[in-house]
């Protein structure tokens, strides 16, 4: 359970009470923290991928993106929640992501699955097409500039989903005001003075906020 804020009795009963990830899910997870040690903290977690994949079914994306794939288990979530439409996804590792190609493949979903690696400002940037779901869990130094080129794209009523906007509990706390503390908090800041979009902050794993642009 990544909710570190919550009391662990909650998390576990969180846990109990949400759909499980199915054994392809699991074997993924289980291979990432067997090839990535300590990274692995950056795969999201179980009630955080069910989550993925319902509202990728309730949005329906014609183009859904996803910033930040690392070895492909939020975007197996997110495709498995297509009807038609495909993924773009943006990462610079191909160690990691070579994993997650494995994966969309014994999934069944890598047809609907365009991976770029590079950074993904640049990919954004080239991006011509209407993004209409976006998921953004990449490096957090960049953030303002992936919300940014995402927005400048998403149709009227287009959904962002951005990741670890909680930061462990630590945005709350003013005792801490390292940088990236400090950094997540003025994105936090940003996104709730847009005035073009609303938004709700959601104790989702390490905190997921919701996005909608007007």
């Amino acid at each position: 359970m990544k909710a570190s804020y919550l009391s662990p009795a909650v998390g576990q009963y969180i846990l109990a009470h949400s759909t499980r990830p199915d054994e392809l899910l699991d074997e993924l997870a289980a291979e990432t923290r067997e090839a990535t040690g300590p990274d692995a903290g950056m795969q999201i977690s179980p009630d955080q991928g069910r989550f993925l994949t319902m509202i990728t079914q309730l949005v329906k994306p014609t183009l859904a993106v996803e910033v930040g794939t690392f070895t492909g288990y939020s975007s197996l979530c997110i495709a498995r929640g297509l009807a038609g439409g495909r993924l773009r996804c943006f990462d610079v590792s191909e160690e990691w992501t070579s994993i997650a190609q494995r994966y969309w493949e014994k999934a069944g979903v890598a047809s609907r699955i365009t991976l770029t690696l590079g950074p993904a400002t640049e990919s954004l940037r080239a991006l011509e097409e209407q993004i209409d779901l976006a998921f953004i869990d990449a490096d957090k130094i960049n953030y303002p500039a992936y919300y940014e080129l995402v927005m400048e794209r998403l149709r009227p009523g287009g959904l962002v989903l951005v990741d670890n906007t909680l930061w462990d509990g630590y945005v709350a706390d003013p005792s801490y005001e390292d940088e990236m503390t400090r950094r997540m908090r003025e994105f936090n800041d940003l996104v709730m003075n847009d005035p073009r979009v609303t938004s709700v902050m959601l104790p989702i794993a390490d905190g997921l906020t919701m996005i909608r642009k007007k």
